[in-house]
């Protein structure tokens, strides 16, 4: 059997698998906090919607609202928790998926400037200064604030784009844009979220099988339409759960 024959997952499949995982991880959180097994499920959520944050970024038409939707959905949770827990430090996942979507772009930019034709020294150095700025910017917010999944969750899209080159006018550079490197790339920087995570290894490391699902992954997106299911769902079935737990406390 041929590994493209192994590909049976397209985008909105693997999402919707990640989305239950990430139901069962926040069910255990809240209502079996003692019962270990769910938070392990859970943590296959994670990496899998990082992926597809990168695949988000490659094949969206529109980059400035995509990073918009994303953004003002996060600050609109991270209000409504403060509103229903006044103590909480952590701040959400979207905020995260955020700051990695303006990691991405500020790579793509470098991309550009360095790999296609007519770009100044000038302008070559601009988009280097752009990334560091950006990473660095990154890095400073992780480290005042609790981001959800920390500075090297962030930068998880920012692996899987590395052999991203779909909007790079280079030939040469599009033999590499193979959904195994971008894959393979993203293992990398998961591996290292993993050994650098302030989270005990014995936590994370559940989630190296995000890449199984990942290895599943056919590159499509799928027939359905889902990408403003997925954007409402995250913030709802939280409220479903807070919710259910309110009525039975």
């Amino acid at each position: 059997m041929s590994i493209s024959k192994c590909r049976i997952l397209n985008g909105n499949a693997l999402k919707i698998i990640a989305a239950v995982f990430m139901v069962i991880d926040h069910v255990g959180f809240v209502f079996y906090p003692n019962i270990m097994v769910y938070r392990y499920l859970g943590r296959l959520a994670m990496p899998v919607f990082a992926f597809m944050i990168a695949e988000g970024c490659r094949y969206t038409k529109n980059r400035p609202l995509y990073f918009t939707l994303i953004f003002l959905l996060g600050t609109i949770c991270q209000v409504v928790y403060a509103i229903f827990d006044p103590n909480a430090k952590i701040v959400n996942i979207l905020i995260t998926f955020s700051l990695a979507i303006l990691t991405v772009y500020s790579l793509d930019f470098v991309k550009k400037a360095f790999l296609e034709r007519g770009f100044s020294l000038k302008i070559k150095a601009l988009s280097i200064a752009v990334f560091i700025i950006t990473v660095s910017a990154v890095y400073t917010l992780c480290y005042f604030y609790e981001i959800d999944y920390g500075f090297v969750g962030c930068m998880l899209p920012a692996f899987a784009s590395l052999f991203d080159f779909r909007r790079i006018d280079n030939e040469k550079a599009k033999k590499l844009d193979l959904l195994f490197l971008r894959v393979l790339a993203f293992s990398v920087g998961l591996v290292l979220f993993v050994f650098t995570s302030i989270v005990p290894v014995s936590f994370t490391v559940y989630s190296l099988f995000g890449i199984i699902l990942l290895l599943l992954y056919n590159g499509k997106r799928g027939k359905l339409k889902m990408k403003y299911f997925f954007y409402v769902f995250y913030p709802l079935h939280l409220g479903v759960i807070e919710g259910v737990y309110l009525l039975l406390k």
